[in-house]
């Protein structure tokens, strides 16, 4: 699928398409380079808190891999508007928690109406 998308050429852009990585590494300059991810989950627990620390700590751990330290965070939720708003808050909580466990912190994100819950950073 990926195959048919441009592939860039900027010489900074270290690891990007066509590698089957979960991040890209782009070079700031020398001594620095830039780790972007994302991933989004959907439910493997029960519990809404315990689906947000987890789908947090999943979401960090593509930037760990790379040798990277997580700095921000935005999360991505998809959540139906048939559940209590109660459970998307304890989703957030858990993201929420997670991410300042490793000292990161959630600047923003995006949000849109889904038939399942989803949520990452």
């Amino acid at each position: 699928m990926l195959r048919h998308l441009p592939k860039p050429s900027d010489p900074n852009l270290l690891l990007g398409i066509g590698t089957n990585d979960d991040a890209a590494i782009y070079r700031l300059n020398d001594e620095m380079a830039l780790v972007q991810t994302v991933d989004v989950f959907t439910p493997i627990v029960d519990d809404p808190y315990q689906f947000g620390l987890i789908a947090a700590a999943n979401a960090l751990s593509d930037v760990y891999a790379k040798g990277g330290r997580p700095l921000l965070a935005l999360n991505v939720v998809g959540f139906p508007r048939k559940l209590s708003l109660d459970i998307l808050t304890e989703i957030l909580r858990g993201g929420a928690d997670k991410a300042a466990e490793a000292g990161v912190m959630i600047v923003g994100g995006h949000s849109i109406d889904d038939p399942e819950p989803k949520y990452g950073l």
